[in-house]
């Protein structure tokens, strides 16, 4: 059988691929330049930008808050999330179908607009400190990522073993947590690591709840880029990279990526 593959349809995908794979190339180029000023291709191999990172205080204490938003604002959003799309597919039929929308609300306002609803809602009309306001937030920010995901999964299982487990006298919450759970448990994960790579990344949202001493790195990058124009910006870039893809070889190392699938 020939399984040879159509040279438009190579080149359609060689196309993607550079689309893709250029501005990381770009990025890392930058970041290893040995110039004062940002420049692509390099003029010279050097790592003293990545130094330069955690040389300027502002870098490390954003990366500790963006680290502690996206750890607190995902677990937060996994604890309402779960047991929302629990509730909309175990009871999809006493529910109304609005319902489910309500939790891809802000997903569908444009972050711009949402980020400043929150300045006012939260910031403003509650008083809450900036760093709650932040995990506030993002939290509602990367809810509907929860909601979405874990719900996939739970749209696959079969309730039946759960009606099972209750009917020979396991009490309710323990059969969510001993059968029901653990058979999402892929679904739980992916949600985790899209919404934390979500948070962690965001900027639109950030950029009206942070304040006086307290700010995210995605924020922080954009306050340098206003003063200065070396390579540590395009340097933070690589390393953001570098954390996305260590979330994602973990996950390959311990469960495998195709059990995200399940």
């Amino acid at each position: 059988m020939d399984r040879r593959v159509h040279p438009i349809l190579a080149a359609f995908a060689a196309c993607v691929f550079f689309f893709l794979l250029a501005p990381l190339v770009i990025i890392i180029g930058a970041a290893v330049s040995d110039t004062t000023y940002l420049t692509f291709p390099p003029q010279g191999l050097t790592l003293r930008w990545f130094v330069n990172i955690f040389e300027i205080e502002a870098f490390r204490t954003t990366a500790i808050t963006s680290l502690q938003v996206a750890f607190l604002g995902t677990a937060l959003s996994l604890l309402i999330g779960v047991p929302a799309a629990y509730a909309i597919n175990r009871y999809r039929v006493e529910l109304p179908r609005w319902l489910s929308t309500i939790f891809v609300l802000p997903i569908l306002v444009p972050e711009i607009v949402f980020g400043f609803s929150l300045m006012k809602s939260v910031t403003i009309g509650l008083g809450l400190p900036i760093f709650i306001s932040l995990l506030v937030g993002h939290a509602l920010l990367i809810l509907p990522y929860s909601v979405r995901v874990v719900g996939a999964s739970l749209a696959a299982f079969d309730f039946s073993v759960e009606e099972a487990a209750i009917s020979l006298g396991c009490p309710p919450l323990k059969t969510f947590l001993t059968v029901v759970l653990p058979n999402i448990r892929a679904g739980v994960i992916a949600a985790f690591i899209l919404a934390f790579i979500t948070s962690i990344n965001d900027v639109s949202v950030s950029v009206f709840l942070t304040g006086p001493g307290i700010s995210t790195l995605p924020i922080q990058i954009l306050a340098h880029m206003e003063q200065f124009f070396d390579p540590t910006i395009a340097s933070v870039s690589v390393l953001l990279m570098f954390v996305t893809v260590g979330v994602m070889a973990v996950v390959e190392a311990t469960l495998g990526l195709t059990f995200l699938t399940k």
